[in-house]
């Protein structure tokens, strides 16, 4: 079976339309002879004859009758899809976005982006899902609307990235911890019992290689899969926890905090999308809320 020439519904809903091929000729801004070949392949095509003479004009059959309306709505149809998309409503759209996020971004940016979609798009649902790995297929399925976390190499080259902002890694104890107190050197940092944060369950970290070079090596005593863990732990005994001090900055209340004594790699916190997405109006606009709520939590 042979495809449509879909070209013919514009053609069929014009000559419908006017009544007259030189008018619909006119329309559509093609000669008559052009016109009069295109009813000709109509004719064919629909096996009726669609426009027939009376007199000095033409009368539609009663086949012509039946297919107008249904006609001219696809013809529509068919114009809508392909103009542009309308202006974002944010009062009327009622939409709900699912994000992928690292432990932490929830218990620390959503407040504020949760408020301020609140404001704008009241319409507007968010579906967090903690993100546990750094595979794409979720993005690429649509299961997931945006994704936010460090760039990785197990990334899908085809996700697009934005950086939020750049984070660094500090020490963290419970108020009264013996490290609360005076000057903290790596080697005092080392001999401390500490929590390590993996989500692959490794038994090193960022903090061990620079410990490393100096000779040190600390104990880590337990291992956590996320950050709201390893803060609980140290708010709860005499463990040292490691982590971002942006990433987890409302999670900290209470505790202390200290700068690490050696130095550390800084992380570049993405948010990451599907190429398709981009040119979505309403996810434009979500990308934009959380760059401008990621911007506006200031580390303490």
């Amino acid at each position: 079976m042979t495809t449509p020439d879909l070209n013919l519904l514009i053609t069929l809903d014009a000559l419908l339309t006017e009544g007259s091929v030189a008018r619909a000729a006119q329309r559509l801004r093609l000669s008559p002879s052009a016109m009069s070949r295109a009813l000709a392949r109509l004719r064919e095509t629909t096996g009726d004859p669609l426009l027939v003479r009376a007199g000095r004009g033409l009368v539609p059959t009663p086949r012509a009758l039946q297919l107008r309306e249904q006609v001219s709505q696809l013809v529509q149809d068919a114009e809508a899809v392909l103009r542009p998309a309308k202006q974002l409503d944010l009062k009327q759209l009622a939409r709900t976005f699912t994000l992928r996020t690292s432990d932490g971004f929830v218990e620390n940016f959503g407040p504020a982006l949760i408020a301020r979609l609140g404001d704008e798009a009241p319409g507007v649902r968010l579906h967090f899902l903690q993100k546990l790995n750094q595979d794409s297929t979720l993005l690429r399925d649509g299961t997931v609307d945006l994704e936010t976390g460090v760039v990785g190499d197990t990334t899908s080259p085809e996700v697009r990235t934005r950086a939020l902002y750049q984070d660094r890694f500090i020490g963290v104890v419970r108020m009264g911890h013996a490290l609360s107190k005076g000057k903290i050197t790596p080697a005092r940092y080392a001999s401390g019992k500490h929590i390590l944060v993996s989500r692959r369950g490794r038994d090193q970290g960022p903090m061990d290689d620079a410990l490393k070079p100096l000779g040190l090596v600390r104990e880590i005593v337990t291992i956590v899969g996320g950050f709201s863990a390893a803060l609980a732990l140290a708010r709860a005994s005499d463990l040292i926890a490691t982590v971002p001090e942006r990433h987890t900055q409302n999670l900290r209340a209470g505790l202390h905090c200290f700068p690490l004594p050696v130095a550390t790699p800084t992380i570049t916190v993405s948010m990451l999308w599907h190429p398709r997405m981009d040119a979505d109006a309403a996810h434009q606009w979500l990308r934009g809320c959380i760059r401008e709520v990621c911007a506006g939590l200031q580390a303490p």
